[in-house]
């Protein structure tokens, strides 16, 4: 899951702030410092792709993908061919979605599938999930978002905030699929990720710690609607 892809346009929002009395010996709001951050108020709009856009899409959505994965062009190259063979898996499973934002180019991502209690389970989640979440899976419920990327402000900047763009996107996910949590592998050695995700809304499943974290290369993360 990539977290720092190109840096999108910004928006301005002023705030007020409380300041010393004036020379009535009243005081007054003034205008706060402009608060920049990937506001959708700036037109990047989200929309879905049907599967045939995103065979249309694939040439974008690779350059989107090596743009966030660091390193020189050869890596570029080696990220990008692994990142749409993934994508080419994921497109085949039932449900599947992928949501872009964009303004007059693609700024971002996010994609997943719904989960169901008797269909074939996400690679690498069998032993991960507790019995709650298994029940969410049977009743239609659960959903694996397998990537996110967005532009690194996003990541850095008011993360807490309802228009942030991972906000969107995660919860339109959700939303269209009437899911009621989300859930995502992240390599337990990729705390950047982990990070970024945390700070959108994201947590570990309850009891899960470094020390008490089932043994594998990934910790599971879940979003609550």
């Amino acid at each position: 899951m990539t977290v720092n892809v190109p840096v999108s346009p910004t928006t301005t929002e002023l705030l007020e702030r409380p300041v010393g009395p004036d020379r009535r010996g009243t005081s007054k709001p003034v205008p706060a410092r402009p608060e920049r951050g990937s506001s959708p108020r700036e037109g990047q709009r989200v929309r879905a792709l049907t599967r045939r856009q995103i065979e249309d899409h694939l040439q974008e959505l690779g350059d989107l993908y090596a743009e966030t994965s660091g390193g020189g062009p050869w890596a570029w190259n080696q990220a990008r061919g692994a990142f749409l063979r993934r994508l080419a898996a994921d497109v085949r499973r039932p449900g599947f979605e992928l949501l872009i934002a964009e303004t007059t180019a693609l700024t971002g991502c996010a994609y997943g599938f719904p989960v169901r209690g008797d269909g074939p389970w996400w690679e690498g989640f069998d032993g991960y999930l507790p019995g709650r979440l298994l029940r969410l899976a049977t009743a239609g419920r659960l959903f694996v978002i397998s990537g996110i990327h967005v532009p690194s402000r996003v990541r850095k900047q008011n993360q807490d905030r309802a228009w942030n763009l991972a906000r969107r996107l995660q919860k339109r996910l959700l939303t269209d699929h009437g899911a009621a949590v989300a859930v995502t592998l992240v390599n337990r050695f990729d705390h950047r990720t982990a990070q970024a995700l945390r700070s959108w809304g994201w947590r570990y499943i309850e009891g899960d710690t470094p020390r008490t974290a089932p043994l594998g290369p990934f910790r599971v993360l879940v979003l609550e609607t």
